[in-house]
């Protein structure tokens, strides 16, 4: 493999390090208020976590353009404020991943802390436990198989991104060419030897990920 193979292939595990990091943090906070709490709109906030999952990517990244491109709802203040823009930088393909993957990883956690003896959270309360230590000592733990199924199933759909992240980050050699982008990018210009070694590498990292996480979801139910 030349270096920018290499560079790919590191940068693609450093975003989607990145994102399932923020996915974790994001989708365990999201997944508990929609199987735990009921509020007003509660269905209308499943829709649009999960919205992503079935979209075309193409249209996920055309929406975060305008969210957070340089004239976007957002991220028009943020160029105002710091002359910076999210838009064809490796941080514009941590964002894609992240608002992709996230929604698997609602979905599995949130399948997980549904499926707890509400016997044992019930009888955490009685025993004089706050609704935080309870999460903290009674949910988190019985959950946590699920939790690593949707953290693992997450990191792959992070490091398989491709059309989002290039709507958002672009496909600049050496900056934002993650490892989809370059197995395109190698297709495109014919170079099919270095694409199959790529394909190859990351259909086996992808199956592998696939087995973690079918074995950790087997071990929750």
């Amino acid at each position: 493999m030349d270096n920018s193979i290499l560079f790919s292939l590191r940068l693609s595990f450093q975003v989607a390090l990145l994102a399932t990091f923020f996915v974790v943090m994001v989708g365990i906070v999201v997944a508990y208020l929609l199987a735990r709490k009921d509020f007003k709109g509660k269905e209308v906030a499943d829709m649009l976590f999960t919205l992503p999952l079935v979209l075309p990517p193409t249209v996920t990244g055309y929406y975060l353009i305008i969210l957070f491109g340089r004239n976007g709802f957002i991220g028009s203040y943020i160029y105002r404020w710091t002359e910076w823009s999210i838009m064809f930088t490796w941080y514009g393909a941590v964002l894609a991943s992240f608002v992709v993957s996230l929604p698997l990883m609602i979905k599995i956690t949130r399948a997980a802390f549904e499926s707890i003896d509400k016997s044992l959270i019930h009888a955490s309360y009685t025993l004089g436990h706050s609704e935080l230590m309870t999460a903290m000592k009674v949910i988190l733990p019985i959950s946590k198989k699920g939790i690593i199924a949707g953290t693992v199933l997450s990191f792959a759909r992070a490091l398989g991104e491709f059309g989002a992240t290039l709507m958002v980050a672009g496909n600049i050699p050496g900056k934002t060419n993650t490892m989809p982008i370059t197995i395109y990018s190698l297709a495109n210009s014919g170079e099919w030897s270095k694409a199959n070694i790529m394909v190859i590498f990351f259909t086996a990292l992808s199956g592998l990920f696939l087995y973690i996480a079918n074995k950790f979801s087997k071990r929750m139910l």
